[in-house]
């Protein structure tokens, strides 16, 4: 394996420094696989990386690659949620002109438009094996000090949950002796523990590429065209996703309930239903945050980042959130887009949108429009742009992750105190289902 950093800012390769990337743009272009090993950065997990040799790359196709080592990972999980490197470079490696690099792309898994943006990924590649084979370096040159990604070792484990329940005795007891202040509670269940917190709309394929993200305002109109008459009654762009989420439509939206029980439902329950359903370990995940966070579906934040689904990927591109006065990056042009999306359901609104907020992550409360929502005690995460939500948890947003195993048995339990199919999917197709399901014949 080795990292590829890819930038924009001219000079930042020319010698040993130091350099930041948001959360979102780490891990872009990289193999799911090493995306879960690394869902959760520890300390053993960060020596890992830091054992990786690394290439250095600027967007486009005109500069020179550097290659080098990384001497230090630090993870800011408070004002900017970022991830900053260290690194030096190897002087005992030439600079290697782009062209040289391009032509062994592929053996490289760097993939076409990838030099295009700024990103952190790491490749599953050798990469002083490849650029030997192409005569790109000599031996004796990459014998200079690059660190030896075959020496690595294996990926590591993700980290396992500290906390753990095999029965329903065990959860609520755990979920009873947990003290998180003045923080609102939210819970959400994974049937697997790898799947990340993040939304449909972020999804990526098996390579890393992302499946929705580029198309979010397509998305969103075109439901909105074929469906219309399902969103009369929406005030809000906010109203409107939440509903787009209930019909299964990809969105920056990420489903919570403020009952824990739901969440250990959906932490049981296999997507595809009971088969194999104890084959692994399931996990609720426990999120603590600060009321400040917490935000109803008239929320002037909340609607600001809710019709950024109406931008189009080109115009969330030229966002600058690097202009440091207010005033300048709402002028933007894609600003003046989203401030008229936001009149259009508030027409006072004034144009002083904080960069910041645009950013965040919030908890929403919305309308219970649908019964779904009434049913499972839903709210929301709403995800701001390229907002991504670190999986150890922030300064508000607090996460605590319970393994659940004993699947089977954990759902009979539910059952008994009429968590069920029925009640948490409200709907009489699946009342049928479950009650077919519960009254069938049985042999023994």
């Amino acid at each position: 394996m080795y990292h590829l950093f890819v930038t924009a800012a001219e000079g930042t390769w020319d010698s040993d420094g130091a350099y930041r990337y948001p959360m979102s743009r780490f891990l872009e272009y990289t193999d799911s696989d090493i995306v879960d090993s690394f869902r959760v950065l520890t300390p053993s997990h960060i020596e890992k990386l830091k054992s990786l040799p690394c290439a250095f790359a600027y967007e486009g196709t005109q500069e020179h690659v550097r290659f080098g080592r990384l001497i230090e990972i630090r993870v800011d999980r408070k004002g900017t949620h970022s991830i900053a490197i260290e690194f030096e470079l190897d002087e005992g490696v030439p600079a290697i002109p782009f062209s040289e690099i391009e032509n062994v792309a592929m053996d490289l898994d760097i993939r076409s438009w990838e030099m295009n943006r700024t990103h952190w990924a790491i490749k599953n590649v050798d990469l002083v094996a490849v650029l030997r084979r192409a005569n790109i370096i000599q031996p004796n040159v990459a014998d200079a000090g690059l660190p030896d990604a075959a020496q690595a070792g294996p990926l590591p484990a993700p980290e396992p949950s500290l906390l753990s329940a095999t029965t329903l005795t065990d959860f609520i007891g755990i979920i009873l002796s947990r003290d998180h202040g003045n923080s609102e509670v939210f819970y959400r269940g994974h049937s697997k523990q790898s799947y990340k917190l993040e939304p449909s709309l972020f999804r990526r394929d098996q390579q890393g590429n992302y499946l929705y993200l580029k198309v979010e305002d397509v998305l969103y109109r075109e439901l909105l065209v074929s469906n219309s008459i399902d969103f009369d009654g929406d005030n809000y762009t906010l109203d409107r996703l939440i509903r787009m989420q209930h019909f299964s439509l990809p969105t920056r939206l990420l489903d919570i309930t403020s009952n824990a029980l739901i969440a250990l439902y959906f932490a049981c329950k296999a997507n595809n239903g009971l088969d194999d359903i104890d084959e692994v370990a399931g996990e609720v995940i426990v999120f603590a945050i600060a009321r400040q966070c917490i935000k109803y579906f008239d929320s002037d934040t909340a609607s600001c980042i809710a019709n950024l689904a109406r931008l189009s990927h080109s115009d969330k591109g030229m966002l600058d959130f690097d202009l440091n006065a207010i005033e300048l990056f709402n002028q933007q042009a894609s600003m003046r887009r989203l401030l008229h999306f936001v009149k259009e359901e508030k027409s006072f609104f004034e144009p002083h949108i904080n960069p910041k907020h645009l950013q965040s992550i919030l908890c929403v409360k919305g309308k219970r429009s649908n019964d779904r929502i009434s049913s499972q005690s839903g709210a929301f995460l709403l995800f701001g742009h390229e907002a991504v939500l670190d999986e150890a948890g922030t300064d508000e947003i607090a996460v605590e992750r319970i393994s659940v195993t004993n699947k089977a048995e954990m759902l009979q339990q539910l059952d008994g105190m009429n968590i069920n199919e029925s009640t948490v999917f409200p709907y009489i197709e699946n009342s049928a289902k479950y009650i077919a399901g519960k009254f069938k014949f049985r042999t023994g």
